[in-house]
C-alpha cells in the first residue's frame, strides 16, 4: 500500500506543513487509523477512499494527529487533494466528505489548490487570567473562533513578537479547547504577505503546527475586516514556515497554497481495507473531535 509525505502550503521540499497521506478502499477500524498517524509522527495523517456515483462526494476523508481524530485539517486536505491530482486518481474539482461537511478542493492552472472551508466564527472574550504569562507576550484582543476551530485568537503587538514567542505549552493547554493561534500585521507588506501567525495545539499533542489551514479560517475574516480586504496571504511564522491565500466569502474562506510530495513508499503492514467501516460523511450526525 503506498503511503506519501507530502509539504503542503509551500512549493518547496522541507518547508510547509507535512502531512501523511494514503488512499484506500475503505476505512478500516479506527484504532488501526491512529496507528499508523502515530508512526508517520506528523501533525497529521490523512486517510480517504473513493464513494460511489450519487454518494454527494467523491471520496471520503478523515485526519488523525499521533494522538486522536480531529474533525477539521486544511495542510492535510490540500496534501490529499495533491496526491490526487498529480497521481491521476482524481481530475478537477474534488469533493471531500468529511465531519466538517463537504469540503471542495480545486486545482488551478498555476499548479496551487484551493479548499472551500467553512469562515469560523469570532467572539470577543476576555483574555483569561495567565494566557499572557503563557504565551509570553499581552494579548491586544482575544477571540473565541467557535466550536468548529476551538481555539483562541491572539492578536499581539507586531510581527517581532509573533516569531519570538517561547511559550509554555503545559500552561497554554488550560486556556482553549484545542490551542491558541497568535496573529499580528506584517510589518512591510512588501514582502509579500498582510499578516503573520504561529499557532500552538498542545491539546491535540502538537505543541506547534508548522502551516494550519484550519486557522486561517479564523485569520481571514479578522483581519479582512482590520485591513479592509477579502484578499489576503497569510505567513506562518514558524521554523518551517508557510504561506496562505485567503479570501473570505461570506461564511465560507477559500484557502489556497502549493503542495510537494517529497517521500513515497510502501507501508508493509496487513491491508488497510480489511473490516471497512462506514465513512463520516457530512450527513452524519457525530460528535467531533478537535480540529487541526
Amino acid at each position: 500500500m503506498r503511503i506519501r509525505i507530502v509539504d503542503a502550503f509551500t512549493d518547496r521540499p522541507f518547508t510547509g506543513n507535512p502531512a501523511g497521506v494514503l488512499l484506500l478502499d475503505a476505512f478500516p477500524e479506527d484504532d488501526r487509523l491512529q496507528e499508523v498517524a502515530l508512526e508517520v509522527n506528523h501533525a497529521e495523517t490523512a486517510f480517504a477512499h473513493p464513494l460511489p456515483a450519487g454518494a454527494g462526494a467523491d471520496w471520503a476523508l478523515r485526519w488523525f494527529t499521533p494522538a486522536t481524530e480531529v474533525a477539521m485539517c486544511g495542510h492535510a486536505t490540500l496534501a490529499t487533494a495533491h496526491v490526487l491530482c498529480t497521481t491521476g486518481a482524481h481530475e478537477g474539482p474534488v469533493r471531500f466528505a468529511t465531519r466538517s461537511g463537504v469540503l471542495i478542493a480545486t486545482p488551478r492552472e498555476d499548479g496551487s489548490i484551493t479548499l472551500d472551508f467553512p469562515t469560523a466564527p469570532l467572539t470577543p472574550v476576555q483574555a483569561p487570567a495567565g494566557i499572557a504569562e503563557a504565551l509570553g507576550a499581552e494579548p491586544l484582543t482575544v477571540l473565541d473562533t467557535g466550536p468548529g476551530v476551538g481555539d483562541l485568537l491572539v492578536e499581539v503587538a507586531d510581527e517581532e513578537t509573533v516569531r519570538g514567542l517561547a511559550p509554555d505549552h503545559r500552561a497554554l493547554a488550560a486556556h482553549s479547547r484545542r490551542g491558541i493561534i497568535a496573529t499580528a500585521r506584517a510589518e512591510d507588506p512588501a514582502r509579500g504577505y498582510d499578516y503573520v501567525s504561529r499557532c500552538f495545539f498542545p491539546n491535540v499533542g502538537i505543541d506547534e503546527d508548522p502551516v494550519t489551514g484550519s486557522a486561517h479560517t479564523a485569520l481571514a475574516p479578522y483581519w479582512a475586516e482590520r485591513l479592509g480586504r477579502p484578499a489576503l496571504t497569510g505567513l506562518q511564522a514558524s521554523p518551517r514556515s508557510g504561506r496562505v491565500r485567503t479570501e473570505l466569502r461570506g461564511d465560507r474562506t477559500l484557502l489556497s497554497g502549493h503542495a510537494v510530495t517529497v517521500i513515497e513508499g510502501e507501508l508493509l503492514v496487513p491491508d488497510l481495507s480489511s473490516g471497512s467501516r462506514r465513512h463520516p460523511g457530512a450527513d452524519e450526525r457525530r460528535s467531533p473531535s478537535r480540529p487541526a
